[in-house]
């Protein structure tokens, strides 16, 4: 037997977007799943129409939001699933037909301990900017292979909504339990700590809608410097290993960023850079050195937050050179 999905999908004010995508999932090839929609206490008739769309179909249920905000919402929808996998929906994206299909097969296929993933595609009234076009082919590449986990302190790897995990391992990572924001990046932390894989998927199988006042564009929750903190913080309780020496490579607005947080951690480490500028100069009473220096520290691991692609390629080259492994001996945080 096909097991049940269980969709959540919270929605506010999303009127403009609702029934198209609600109309996205009503036509799934794979047709066992509940869809539990949660109003987040909308102001506009996102709420009515979620409404007509449960009294046309049972498999939709509408709860509202007794708290506030898509954690409290997510966490309340979980509470009512049924299903035995697990998957989220945004109330302004749209499905492909064949969505569901692809990520149960994959799923079924690898078992417990895996987390089903596919591809993404912006779409926009008023075109795509190159920043998302980048991300979207960067999180596509490593979803094509399986390797998302591989890059995880750059951005969150695990497309969003664009996942299935099996209830029991959803459950064994924390579930919707954590308060931290962004929320999809938090719990992508905690399916990396499980020690899950993804598993690879060369197909297009979301579609992420753009427009200028979604919620990852404007609320503090999601922006650079809420993604920065979460990243140093799991960076501190997962991989740091206090009996190597720790180096910062970049000294720029990342770069410093993470350095004020280790001198508050009271974490000693090197900084280095290659602008001759800030060399030899103090900053957060840490005084910056030449990049060269790296060499005559002995076994260090290294946080890289240097943006520039051209320059995280030559750095990437220098540690292969070096024999460095890639999450293990350095890290990019950019």
């Amino acid at each position: 037997m096909k097991p049940l999905v269980t969709i959540l999908t919270p929605f506010k004010n999303t009127e403009a977007f609702l029934p198209a995508c609600l109309d996205s999932i009503l036509l799934q090839t794979y047709t066992n799943w509940e869809l539990i929609l949660i109003d987040d206490h909308s102001t506009d008739t996102s709420l009515s129409i979620a409404k007509i769309f449960a009294s046309k179909d049972i498999r939709i249920k509408v709860y509202k939001n007794k708290g506030k905000g898509i954690i409290d919402a997510l966490q309340l929808g979980y509470s009512k699933a049924s299903g035995a996998y697990l998957t989220r929906m945004d109330s302004d994206d749209i499905m492909t037909a064949d969505k569901l299909d692809v990520l149960v097969h994959n799923l079924m296929k690898h078992g417990r301990g895996h987390i089903a993933i596919g591809q993404v595609s912006y779409f926009s009234e008023s075109g795509i900017n190159p920043g998302y076009k980048n991300y979207e082919q960067w999180i596509n590449s490593l979803t094509a292979n399986g390797t998302n986990f591989s890059e995880i302190y750059k951005e969150c790897v695990i497309p969003s909504p664009c996942w299935m995990i099996h209830r029991d391992d959803f459950e064994a990572a924390g579930g919707f339990n954590a308060s931290t924001y962004p929320e999809d990046y938090d719990l992508t932390f905690r399916l990396y700590k499980k020690g899950f894989k993804t598993i690879a998927c060369n197909k297009i199988i979301h579609l992420w809608r753009d427009y200028s006042y979604r919620s990852s564009r404007t609320q503090a929750n999601y922006s650079q410097l809420s993604l920065l903190k979460i990243r140093i913080t799991y960076f501190l309780k997962l991989d740091y290993k206090p009996e190597r020496p720790l180096v910062i490579w970049g000294a720029g607005n990342k770069g410093k960023f993470i350095a004020k947080r280790l001198v508050q951690e009271k974490i000693p480490f090197y900084w280095i850079c290659d602008n001759p500028k800030k060399i030899n100069k103090s900053i957060y009473g840490v005084v910056l050195q030449h990049f060269n220096t790296l060499a005559s520290i002995k076994n260090p691991q290294s946080i890289v937050a240097v943006a520039n692609p051209k320059a995280q390629q030559e750095i990437n080259a220098y540690f292969k050179a070096k024999k460095l492994v890639s999450m293990q001996d350095y890290y990019f945080f950019c």
